[in-house]
């Protein structure tokens, strides 16, 4: 296993399962509440639901790749900053419309815009310490995911 991963596994394996098991239940949400969605309660779905199935599908993608045994620094970093650039692209797309809906509450606007921002960039900072062997690369990465599940 990559070494500064061997002491993550169990963490990487239970925020992976927990993330897996949270897009099930989004996607049973979304399977009862699609009777009731109607053309002006479409776009607030795509703009609140879609972005939290993105985030956690993303959380369990790192988690499993976290748990690849086989990873060199230099796949384990390229992989997670290339997730970690993805992400950051699409949480400033959604900032921009979520910043720019005049109907959206203060701390929404925080979670659904500078909170994901943030967690992104530190995805890629994690992947640019992991590239330069730092001790605490993991320990960014965790917090990451730490964020992702308390929002």
């Amino acid at each position: 296993m990559f070494a500064p991963l061997e002491r993550w596994h169990e963490f990487y394996l239970l925020v992976g399962t927990a993330a897996a098991a949270l897009v099930a239940l989004l996607f049973v949400a979304a399977s009862i509440g699609a009777g009731i969605l109607s053309a002006e309660r479409s776009a607030a779905t795509r703009l609140y639901m879609s972005p939290v199935v993105v985030h956690f599908t993303i959380v369990l993608f790192v988690c499993a790749v976290g748990l690849v045994p086989s990873h060199t620094v230099l796949s384990f970093g390229l992989i997670i900053g290339t997730t970690g650039a993805i992400g950051l692209i699409y949480s400033g797309l959604l900032a921009i419309r979520v910043l720019n809906d005049r109907g959206i509450d203060f701390t929404d606007r925080l979670a659904y815009s500078i909170v994901p921002i943030v967690s992104y960039a530190a995805v890629v900072t994690a992947a640019v310490l992991a590239f330069r062997n730092f001790r605490r690369a993991p320990d960014l990465l965790a917090r990451r995911h730490y964020a992702a599940a308390h929002r």
